[in-house]
């Protein structure tokens, strides 16, 4: 083992000991007392080791994040101090600091406002200038969609400590879920007080503590681990979620092109076998049937309970000849609004045998936006028309 390692070991070790002391007692302040030395030897990559050990020991996540806010404020000035490694020009993650400096811009707007509204939370004209500061703030949450969606998976496939980003995605759930209760106060009328400005105070201190996290611990450890060329193309996926307020100036090429090859479909998307398309297609609660843009049926899915009837003998058929007489010229003024692109997609709904039945036509066209087919779902709605209020995952 090299000294580095054991040095990296014994850091390690120690705040793994003030890891324990805070959870055990809340207080670190004999820790800080006893290891005044030790406490400039850290390195920002220590904290994704050391937060990485504790999840895998099933710490419940709420006390994690209590532990990170207190750990790394003992820790400030030497992460902070670290010279870091800066992402290059426009790149994806230069791209999200900058988001990251509007952010702090917006949250500096609110300030003065949300101080005078304190002191007068009945002005009507305060209240406006406030839910529009904090509408202009939840759209940074895009900034958290990005990271989840296109940085975490990579970083997962990267990284054997990568279990810290835990963390990080539950306090941008709190960012989400306290925006929301803020704005909707704001909406509603009267505040109320005490959970309003307890929820504004989380949202300035969380908001700000994920950036210097990023900016400090994350976004360096990335640019030393993970390849340019993979960070290059998340540009491209950062702008199918979209960027909150700062978009790359240069972006990549567009999707992947679908290919085939050993029994594997690459959908640009994702690489499926042909079986698992099938069972895909052959799962969803609906009915599924393609015609093409001749006008004959290519395709059914075969779900568990079909609501009409189809055979394999319809394929290749006229779809004029799917239908009765007295509405066949409507499907085919449909199809034919689908051709010309004045429409995109027809729905209908029916009762059939006790039963709510939603029918609904899609164009299908290419990347070029050429006229490739129709799309008919058909799906029971009954148990989607009874629901009301709200059923989380949480709830599940």
């Amino acid at each position: 083992m090299s000294e580095f390692t054991k040095t990296n070991e014994k850091r390690l070790a120690k705040l793994r000991e003030v890891s324990k002391m805070i959870l055990e007692t809340g207080n670190a302040h004999p820790f800080v007392l006893a290891n005044k030395s030790f406490i400039p030897t850290v390195i920002p990559s220590d904290f994704i080791a050391l937060f990485d050990v504790l999840v895998q020991e099933d710490i419940p996540v709420d006390k994690l994040k209590m532990l990170a806010n207190k750990v790394l404020n003992i820790f400030h000035i030497p992460i902070e101090n670290y010279l870091r490694i800066e992402p290059p020009a426009d790149s994806f993650l230069d791209v999200l600091e900058q988001n990251n400096r509007q952010m702090v811009q917006v949250l500096d707007q609110i300030r003065p406002v949300f101080k005078t509204f304190a002191k007068d939370n009945q002005d009507k004209t305060l209240r406006a200038e406030l839910l529009q500061l904090f509408r202009k703030l939840e759209v940074f949450v895009k900034h958290y969609t990005i990271k989840e969606n296109v940085l975490f998976p990579v970083i997962e496939k990267t990284w054997p400590d990568y279990r810290c980003l835990q963390i990080m995605w539950s306090i941008h759930d709190d960012i989400r879920k306290n925006l929301k209760t803020v704005i909707q106060q704001l909406e509603s009328g009267p505040v109320e007080v005490r959970q309003f400005n307890r929820c504004v105070g989380d949202i300035y201190f969380n908001m700000l503590a994920i950036k210097f996290r990023e900016e400090h611990i994350l976004f360096p450890a990335i640019l030393s681990t993970i390849s340019e060329e993979e960070l290059q193309s998340m540009n491209r996926l950062g702008l199918e979620i979209g960027y909150p307020y700062i978009q790359p100036l240069q972006t990549t090429a567009g999707k992947e092109e679908v290919s085939a090859s050993d029994g594997f479909i690459n959908l640009g998307t994702g690489v499926l076998s042909v079986e698992q398309i099938s069972l895909i297609f052959n799962h969803l609660p609906v009915d599924i049937t393609y015609v093409d843009e001749n006008n004959k049926v290519q395709y059914f899915s075969t779900p568990p309970k079909r609501i009409f009837p189809r055979t394999t003998a319809i394929i290749g058929r006229e779809v004029k000849n799917c239908h009765p007489p007295e509405s066949v010229h409507v499907v085919e003024k449909i199809v034919e609004s689908f051709r010309s692109g004045e429409k995109n997609q027809a729905s209908f709904w029916i009762k059939m045998k006790g039963e709510s039945i939603l029918i609904r036509y899609f164009a299908v066209r290419d990347q070029a936006g050429q006229y490739k087919g129709v799309i008919e779902v058909s799906q029971e709605i009954s148990d989607i028309q009874s629901l009301k209020g709200e059923k989380r995952l949480l709830d599940w």
